[in-house]
C-alpha cells in the first residue's frame, strides 16, 4: 500500500468527534457569552449585581474555558491542525467576522511598516487602493468630528458617553483599517496565479490557464449577476478576466460564489494587462542552426570552395 492509501485509509481514525459534546459546548457558549455581556454591561452602568450571581457567572466562563481546552488538545491528538480545531468548536461564520477583524487591525501596523502583505516572492505586484484614497480620508475625518460631537453632547451621562467613545473610536479605526487592507493587499502575479485583492474580505486566486480573455475596459456601473465578481475601488474597474472555468470566491461568512467574470481595478491598468498577456502567451521557440548536409554532393561542392580541387 503506498504513502497516499495509508494516509487515506486512516483518515476516518482521525476525523474529529461530532456529535453531543461539540453541540452540547456550542449550547452553552450561545447562553453564557450573551449573558456574561449583560453582566458586563450591568456592572459599568453601576448595576448591583448580587455576589453569588457573578461568582456563578465567572465559574460558568472558567468551566466552559476548560471544556473547551480539553476538547481543542483531544482534537489536535486525533491529527487535526490547529485551525481545524477551532473551526469545530467556533462556527465558521464568527471564525471569518473575527479573522476580518483581525486582518483590518493586522493591515493598519503594516501600513505604518510599509510592509505589504503576500508579495515575497512575486512576479509583479500591482497597487489598487490610489483612487479611493481622498474617500476614505474624508469619510475618516467625518467620523472623528461625530465621535468629538457625541463626547461633547454624552458628556452628562458617563456610561452613555463611554459606551459610544468606544464605538466611535473603533469605527475610526475600522473605516483606517478598510483603506489600509487596500493598501497593504495589492493584486499579486506569481507561480502562474493571478491573485486579485479588496481590502481584508476578498482574495481569490486565478490560474492563468483559466483567464480565457483579458480586457481593459473602465466601468463606472455595476450590476449584481450571478458569476460575476466586481472589485471596483473609488466605484470603477479597469480591467475584465473572463474565465474558462469558475472559480470561488467566498462571501464574507463562507457562502461558496462561484464566478467566472471578474472586474477588478489597478493604479496603473496598462501594465496589470499587459503583464497577464504576456504570462499568459507561450513563448515559441528559439530555431537552432541550419542542418548542414553532408551528402556526396555536398561534401565535393564543399571541398571545391576550400580549394581542395
Amino acid at each position: 500500500m503506498t504513502a497516499p492509501d495509508t494516509r487515506a485509509a486512516l483518515l476516518p481514525a482521525a476525523s474529529p468527534p461530532r456529535g453531543r459534546p461539540l453541540r452540547g459546548l456550542r449550547a452553552v457558549a450561545y447562553t453564557a457569552l450573551p449573558a456574561e455581556v449583560v453582566l458586563a454591561v450591568c456592572l459599568i452602568g453601576g448595576v448591583r449585581i448580587p455576589g453569588p450571581v457573578l461568582l456563578g457567572g465567572e465559574l460558568l466562563m472558567l468551566m466552559l474555558l476548560g471544556a473547551d481546552a480539553f476538547v481543542w488538545l483531544r482534537l489536535r491528538r486525533r491529527g487535526l491542525s490547529r485551525r481545524e480545531a477551532l473551526a469545530e468548536l467556533v462556527p465558521e461564520p464568527v471564525l471569518r467576522l473575527v479573522g476580518h477583524e483581525l486582518r483590518l487591525m493586522t493591515s493598519l501596523v503594516r501600513w505604518a511598516a510599509r510592509r505589504p502583505h503576500g508579495v515575497h516572492g512575486a512576479d509583479a505586484v500591482f497597487p489598487h487602493a490610489r483612487d479611493q484614497a481622498a474617500l476614505m480620508y474624508g469619510f475618516t475625518f467625518v467620523c472623528v468630528v461625530e465621535t468629538v460631537g457625541m463626547s461633547f453632547l454624552l458628556a452628562s451621562w458617563p456610561v452613555v458617553h463611554a459606551v459610544f467613545l468606544v464605538l466611535d473610536a473603533y469605527t475610526v479605526l475600522f473605516v483606517l483599517g478598510l483603506h489600509a487592507a487596500s493598501a497593504t493587499r495589492p493584486h499579486v502575479l506569481a507561480d502562474g496565479v493571478l491573485r486579485v485583492r479588496r481590502a481584508a474580505h476578498i482574495d481569490v486566486r486565478v490560474p492563468l490557464d483559466r483567464i480565457a480573455a483579458v480586457r481593459r475596459e473602465t466601468l463606472f456601473t455595476h450590476e449584481e449577476a450571478d458569476g460575476e465578481l466586481n472589485l471596483d475601488v473609488g466605484s470603477q474597474t479597469s480591467v475584465t478576466l473572463e474565465l474558462t472555468q469558475p472559480v470561488d470566491a467566498p462571501r464574507l461568512l463562507g457562502a461558496p460564489r462561484p464566478v467566472r467574470l471578474i472586474r477588478l481595478h489597478a493604479d496603473d491598468p496598462k501594465a496589470l494587462h499587459d503583464a497577464l498577456t504576456r504570462a499568459r502567451t507561450t513563448p515559441s521557440p528559439v530555431p537552432g542552426p541550419p542542418r548542414v548536409s553532408l551528402t556526396r554532393g555536398g561534401e565535393r561542392g564543399r571541398r571545391n570552395r576550400a580549394g581542395q580541387w
